[in-house]
C-alpha cells in the first residue's frame, strides 16, 4: 500500500453516514383498521437483488407504516422530483395517527395493482409496488425485505423511442438533514472503460 498524501481524517464515531440517500415516499394503507391511505417519508431504502428485483426498507417499530406494512405486507415506494419536497419533508415529520398526509400535502392516493391495500402517488415520477418477503429485527429498525412485483412510471419521462429518461423527472437526495436535487450528467456507467469511437475519415 503506498503512503498517502498527508490528509488529514478525524473519527466521529460509528454511525450511519452513508450520503446521499433516497428521499422516497413510501405509501402503506390498512383500510380494515381504519387507514384508507398512509405515507412516510423513507431514506434507509436500497436495491438488495435484481432477479427477482427485490429492494429493502428499514422502518422503526413506532412508526404506524411499521404496523400497516406488517399487517398487510405491501408497500408502494415513491420516487420523488422537486415539486414534491415540501411534501417529503411533511410527510416525515408528521404522523398518520394524527394528520390525513396526503390531504394534508394535497396528493392524490392510487390504486397500485397488483397491490390490494397500498396506493401510490399519483404526482410521483415513478412508483414501486412491493410485496414483503421478511422482516428482520435489527435494533432500533426493522428491516423490511421486499420484492418489486411492479413498476410504474410518467409516460412523460419515455423518450420516442420508449427509455426511461429519469433526468426528466429531477429527483431529489437526502444527505443528513438536507434535501438537495441531483446535478449535472458526469457519465454513464462503463464509461470509464468503455473504447472510444475512432473518427469517420472523410
Amino acid at each position: 500500500m503506498k503512503p498517502g498524501t498527508g490528509k488529514t481524517f478525524r473519527p466521529i464515531g460509528p454511525t450511519t453516514y452513508l450520503s446521499p440517500i433516497p428521499a422516497v415516499m413510501l405509501g402503506c394503507a390498512d383500510p380494515e383498521n381504519g387507514y384508507e391511505a398512509n405515507l412516510i417519508t423513507v431514506a434507509w431504502t436500497g436495491v438488495v437483488c435484481t432477479r427477482p428485483p427485490m429492494v429493502s426498507v428499514s422502518i422503526r417499530k413506532s412508526r404506524l407504516s411499521h404496523e400497516l406494512i406488517r399487517r398487510t405486507g405491501e408497500f408502494t415506494l415513491n420516487l420523488t422530483g422537486r415539486s414534491l419536497c415540501r411534501a417529503v419533508d411533511f410527510c416525515g415529520v408528521k404522523s398518520g395517527r394524527d394528520v390525513n398526509k396526503f390531504e394534508a400535502c394535497g396528493l392524490t392516493p392510487i390504486p397500485a395493482p397488483p397491490l390490494t391495500h397500498a396506493p401510490a402517488v399519483e404526482e410521483a415520477p415513478a412508483y414501486l409496488c412491493c410485496r414483503v418477503k421478511s422482516v428482520q429485527e435489527l435494533g432500533s429498525h426493522d428491516l423490511f425485505l421486499a420484492e418489486c412485483v411492479a413498476v410504474d412510471v410518467d409516460e412523460k419521462l419515455l423518450d420516442e423511442n420508449g427509455k426511461l429518461c429519469l433526468n426528466k423527472a429531477k429527483l431529489i437526495v437526502y444527505s443528513h438533514g438536507d434535501y438537495l436535487a441531483l446535478g449535472r450528467k458526469l457519465g454513464s456507467f462503463g464509461y470509464s472503460v468503455r473504447k472510444k469511437k475512432k473518427p469517420i475519415k472523410k
